[in-house]
């Protein structure tokens, strides 16, 4: 695989062998941010369970305290009564059945959470095939199927992230921005790796967390020392 020329300098700060702690670490993923633009920090947490089974899910939702750098686009499904409502608290596209339809017929994606009141959930249903691979589809346990419009969108504006567990049990999230420094990046870190503590599954057995890696979009990865958390 290529790597160009930055990416090799900053592999040469890192000591892979090394588990940072997290002020450390996030230092660390400040001076390896070589790119000409304000490059997304992202954390990687594998965990010790088997996304296979139901029991050993793990996923929700948190507001980070510094929010994420990037405002989303929200899209909300309400009945026609409340779309004012759901316009006035920010989101950026309201609909129901026509929202449906320019879904399907147009390939509509211009948005990156969708919300939804529950008595929505009967059409918006017929777009899992749709929005589930894209994990667009709004659900409860993230806060996103809810009659609390206002709350919902406010939170997302803020810097709402939901965290799921993928096929190889490794949870990815963005953190923030390389411009937020270190003190609002472990603030970030410590808020998403708390919150992915107290979802452990009570299926789950040995070690929760296995390994916890921060990296910006175009450094290399920065392992973190979870075992203050743990």
């Amino acid at each position: 695989m290529f790597r160009g020329k930055n990416y090799k300098e900053s592999v040469k700060l890192v000591d892979r062998s090394v588990q940072y702690d997290s002020p450390d670490a996030f230092d660390l993923v400040i001076k390896t941010s070589k790119a000409k633009f304000d490059e997304t920090v992202e954390l990687h947490i594998k965990l010790g369970v088997d996304s296979r089974h139901a029991d050993q899910q793990v996923r929700g939702a948190i507001v980070l305290p510094h929010g994420t750098g990037k405002t989303r686009k929200v899209l909300v499904f309400c009945k026609e009564e409340r779309q004012q409502e759901a316009l006035a608290a920010g989101a950026d596209y309201v609909g129901a059945q026509d929202m449906v339809e320019k879904i399907q017929k147009e390939n509509f994606f211009d948005y990156d959470v969708v919300v939804a009141t529950p008595d929505m959930m009967g059409i918006v249903g017929r777009l899992g095939k749709i929005l589930g691979p894209k994990g667009l589809m709004p659900t409860p346990k993230a806060g996103t199927v809810t009659p609390n419009l206002a709350q919902a969108i406010n939170e997302i504006k803020a810097g709402k992230i939901e965290y799921r567990l993928d096929k190889t049990n490794i949870i990815h999230c963005p953190i923030g921005k390389v411009s937020f420094g270190v003190e609002k990046l472990v603030d970030n870190y410590t808020a998403l790796i708390n919150a992915v503590v107290r979802a452990k599954p009570s299926a789950a057995k040995g070690q929760y967390i296995k390994s916890c890696v921060t990296a910006s979009t175009m450094g290399p990865g920065i392992k973190i020392s979870t075992a203050k958390q743990v």
